[in-house]
């Protein structure tokens, strides 16, 4: 066959299958005009290389899975050769992966303190710990009602505190763990149409009328306060430092709980997936009472405060 059969028959550029060939991967036989012919050898080779490109494996890697399909074997990578090219690939992505993680922790870091300059010299900026009037009030669509009498599942979670949190062990008593989608950031805007969404505003809220309310939930019954939401725990980190909250945020960035326990969850723009609000009353490993849906959030402590004093352990 000629280059351009190749071409369209293995989805390879005429290009790329030239490279190939320049190369030392592939060696077509010449007719005497001069011309390039392929056999089903390179049609098999040129298969090999695209689809180790796929994984990460350059073409200058590839020579050896070559080798091994023209020694005879069925697949490419059942000679010890080639396993020594996963190795050294899978090496090279994961120091790639380490780069990028570190270059995205640094952004991360330059945002939040940029932000915070920013916040420092706006004369006009929205303030999160205060509700806009207006907003939507959540409707109860059912979507807790399966909870109450649950157990708890056995999941660890980090927390805003360093520390891991075992679900399945929170001790006697009663713990108060109160889920929200997201806490905004001074200088950092709120996804967009976020006051639209019923429920969704008043994280910082919720979370200051917690910490003002701490010691009465405290003296009513509730030996332990969560806060919770989908966010990494160096950002649940730096909302407690500066709402100054007496208790620590559990961290589920992969809605661990949400899947254990068939949580509501919603969507919002450039958020997949964001905790709906609710409250879960934890009691000796079984969930006692829910609060759902939620409003306004800035005097749900109050409500959980009120329901502890009528319902004593």
């Amino acid at each position: 066959m000629r280059i351009g059969e190749l071409a369209k028959r293995t989805g390879a550029s005429v290009k790329a299958i030239r490279y190939y060939e320049s190369i030392g991967l592939i060696e077509p036989a010449r007719l005497d005009n001069g011309y390039r012919v392929f056999d089903e050898h390179h049609a098999r080779a040129v298969a090999e290389i695209r689809e180790l490109a796929g994984l990460g494996v350059s073409p200058q890697r590839a020579a050896p899975f070559l080798e091994c399909l023209g020694l005879g074997h069925e697949h490419g990578d059942d000679c010890v050769s080639s396993l020594a090219v996963y190795r050294d690939t899978i090496a090279d992505l994961t120091r790639m992966i380490d780069a990028l993680a570190a270059r995205r922790a640094a952004l991360r870091h330059r945002l939040e303190a940029g932000a915070g300059r920013t916040f420092t010299k706006e004369q006009t900026m929205t303030d999160y710990t205060i509700l806009p009037e207006g907003l939507p009030r959540p409707e109860d669509d059912g979507a807790a009602d399966h909870l109450p009498g649950m157990s708890v599942p056995r999941l660890e979670l980090p927390t805003s505190d360093g520390r891991t949190l075992r679900f399945a062990d929170l001790g006697r008593g009663r713990t108060v763990v109160y889920l929200y989608p997201l806490t905004g950031r001074p200088g950092v805007d709120l996804p967009e149409g976020w006051d639209a969404i019923p429920g969704a505003r008043g994280c910082s809220t919720e979370a200051c009328d917690f910490r003002d309310h701490f010691g009465d939930l405290r003296a009513a019954g509730a030996e332990r306060v969560y806060g919770m939401s989908s966010q990494d725990p160096a950002y649940q980190a730096e909302v407690v430092d500066r709402l100054r909250l007496p208790f620590a945020m559990i961290s589920d960035e992969g809605f661990a709980l949400a899947d254990a326990l068939r949580l509501p969850t919603f969507a919002a723009a450039g958020h997949d997936r964001l905790y709906s609000r609710l409250t879960l009353i934890v009691r000796d490993g079984l969930i006692e009472h829910v609060f759902y849906p939620i409003f306004p959030p800035d005097a749900h402590a109050r409500q959980v405060l009120d329901w502890l004093e009528r319902t004593p352990a």
